[in-house]
């Protein structure tokens, strides 16, 4: 029988596959044990979901029709290139447990630390056989179903460079033959800083969505704090980890005021603090905290702090900038980085006046990097110079694809004299 009940619209449809990918993809491939297959098996679930939800309407439990879909079409791949001597594949993958009911992530594994799909396959896809660039990348296509634009820009490089690095660390990890296993316990330490960077990246791309009409996209920083909880309960006596996850409660407590009821984006220096979530901002400054007592400072545990400070403050000008500065130097000491060195320049800003800081922006090389031509416009707009600063919003501009931050920086470049 038909429903009356209209069916889902393709974005709709697309708002699931964005929201069930990484965790489709992380059950088959403990399902058959096969990156490749895993994805395509979860691409075809979703081509036939295109096709026939309209009609049938949405299942009670999308993400388990789309797990057992796929483990079927899996299935059926198996069997059709199955020979004799991988059979035992296609057997295992017939008796395992995995289907609509099986997308539960708590469950054991006898064979390594991780209990966690999703958590379990950033391990193993985190191998030292492959550069840090490349684990963090792969992983972020499959277990964020990020696409290549997106991840491009997270690296801050051409598509076409990220796609490449891509292709060849697939072909790395099958040439070299690298199982897709738990990892064991004593792995885990070498593997963790590019865990944590692809943990993190997750949480970035779900605050601020580097394509798109909305501004954030909850499920991937909802998903990156779930993921972030578990580490702290696997590697409590790491301070990165316990940073890291500080650092995400605390920028996670500002969502709500970051946006209007429209989605229109909210800076910083505007935004109602009432909004903010103070449950998240006590729980991130006490873990904040424990690492200061631990006294192993790292950069997670620094950023950490520094959103700690913003917490503390009332009103933007009530905001200690001084100690963000001093924050930032440590930070750039342990971590060279531009982007950090933007960031720096930012609370300079604040602290010493505009042209201290344009001097600063100006010595970085970010010119794909559309926050640095933003940066840059508004410290050109708080000069006066708004010639340079209108050209400096639209560089900004071209360079996010984000829909909200265009607007934004539209509205700005709008309100300049000329315009």
């Amino acid at each position: 029988m038909i429903s009356d009940v209209p069916g889902p619209s393709i974005p709709e449809i697309e708002r699931v596959f964005r929201e069930e990918y990484g965790r489709a993809v992380a059950v088959l491939v403990r399902v058959c044990g096969d990156i490749h297959v895993a994805e395509e098996a979860v691409q075809d679930a979703f081509t036939t979901a295109v096709r026939r939800w309209p009609s049938t309407g949405l299942p009670p439990s999308p993400a388990g029709w789309i797990i057992t879909t796929a483990r079927n079409r899996a299935i059926d791949r198996l069997r059709r290139e199955s020979s004799r001597q991988d059979r035992h594949a296609q057997a295992a993958l017939l008796g395992s447990p995995a289907d609509a009911g099986g997308i539960d992530t708590g469950h054991e594994d006898r064979d390594g630390a991780v209990r966690d799909d999703q958590l379990r396959l950033i391990f193993t896809c985190c191998h030292p056989a492959l550069s840090r660039d490349a684990r963090v990348a792969l992983t972020l296509r499959l277990l964020g179903g990020l696409s290549t634009v997106d991840i491009a820009r997270a690296f801050l490089v051409p598509e076409k460079t990220m796609a490449q690095r891509l292709v060849r660390a697939k072909r790395k990890i099958r040439d070299a033959g690298i199982p897709y296993r738990v990892p064991r316990e004593a792995d885990l330490p070498d593997r963790l800083d590019a865990v944590l960077a692809v943990v993190y990246l997750i949480f970035n791309e779900g605050y601020t969505a580097g394509s798109g009409e909305s501004l954030v996209r909850e499920d991937l920083s909802s998903e990156a704090i779930r993921l972030g909880r578990i580490l702290a309960g696997l590697m409590p006596d790491e301070p990165e980890v316990m940073g890291l996850l500080a650092l995400m409660l605390l920028t996670e407590s500002r969502r709500a005021a970051r946006t209007t009821g429209a989605g229109a984006l909210v800076p910083l220096a505007e935004q109602d603090r009432r909004r903010w979530d103070h449950e998240l901002i006590a729980e991130g400054q006490a873990v904040v905290r424990a690492c200061l007592r631990r006294d192993r400072p790292g950069p997670y545990q620094i950023q950490a702090a520094i959103n700690a400070v913003h917490s503390d403050a009332a009103s933007i000008a009530s905001t200690d900038w001084r100690q963000i500065v001093q924050l930032y130097d440590q930070l750039l000491a342990l971590a060279p980085n531009p982007v950090v060195a933007l960031h720096r320049a930012v609370a300079v800003a604040e602290f010493e006046g505009p042209e201290a800081a344009l001097a600063l922006v100006d010595d970085l090389d970010l010119d794909r990097y559309y926050l640095l031509h933003a940066t840059r416009a508004d410290l050109l707009r708080r000069m006066g110079r708004e010639i340079e600063a209108a050209r400096a919003y639209e560089a900004a501009i071209a360079r996010t694809g984000n829909a909200a931050e265009r607007a934004f920086l539209r509205s700005h470049r709008e309100t300049l004299a000329g315009s």
